[in-house]
């Protein structure tokens, strides 16, 4: 979700692991030369959507930790992709805290529909989140710090 803290907790675990960092929603600025935001206002966040898919479809993921645009969820191809590179770690945080985080919720980039407010974004995400993942960790009173070493002890346990 947005505001979870995937790229703050994925360049702490990047650097735990020694392993490369990957921004996917940096990727795209960049290779469009505009924000999230304004490719939702420009092209729709359908578009949106797409340009994630195909980042994660042609980039490599070699030696990577990759922090995603939580819209990737709703791409089986890029999903498959990724677990197929690695475990995916689903940074669960409530509703309430991740309102609190997000300042400027219209502003943020966020690939949904017109009028979709917070809270149904994360209604609508939350069971694809769950049913991809293969660790969830739980984040609502943790540091990013905590979090990341949390990811870290259940990488060594389980990988």
């Amino acid at each position: 979700m947005p505001g979870a803290g995937k790229s703050t907790v994925g360049v702490l675990l990047a650097k735990f692991l020694g392993l490369n960092f990957v921004d996917t929603d940096l990727l795209i600025q960049v290779q469009n030369h505009a924000t999230l935001q304004e490719l939702v206002d420009t092209r729709g966040y359908l578009e949106l959507r797409e340009l994630e898919e195909k980042v994660l479809l042609e980039m490599s993921l070699q030696d990577s930790l990759v922090s995603t645009g939580g819209s990737v969820i709703y791409s089986d191809r890029a999903m498959r992709r990724l677990g197929a590179a690695g475990p995916i770690v689903h940074i669960d945080v409530p509703l309430e805290v991740l309102r609190q985080r997000i300042d400027d919720e219209d502003g943020r980039g966020i690939a949904r529909p017109p009028g979709q407010d917070l809270s149904g974004v994360f209604l609508e995400r939350e069971p694809l989140y769950r049913k991809y993942a293969d660790f969830t960790v739980s984040d609502g009173e943790l540091s990013a710090q905590a979090t990341a070493r949390s990811i870290q002890r259940w990488l060594r346990e389980h990988h």
